[in-house]
């Protein structure tokens, strides 16, 4: 289920740019560093982690589903 669903997501043909992949991939790392600090807050921390993760994820596999859509170019329909 998981792997079915990380293959929807991120499993599509590249749509982004070098440069949005490279800019995705910088902040992606820096938000879950930035997330890693101890904080007041842990909802936050993990929110920022969970952020980071999926933007570090997206610029390695140079796929944005949310591009897709807005383009009209989705690869597969999605699953119910």
């Amino acid at each position: 289920m998981a792997n079915d669903l990380m293959h929807d997501v991120f499993g599509g043909e590249r749509n982004l740019t070098t440069k949005e992949r490279a800019i995705s991939v910088a902040l992606g790392l820096g938000l879950a560093a930035a997330a890693a600090q101890p904080r007041p807050n842990k909802f936050l921390s993990l929110a920022a982690l969970v952020a980071g993760s999926l933007l570090a994820i997206r610029g390695a596999t140079g796929h944005c589903a949310a591009k897709s859509l807005m383009d009209g170019s989705s690869h597969t329909p999605a699953r119910i």
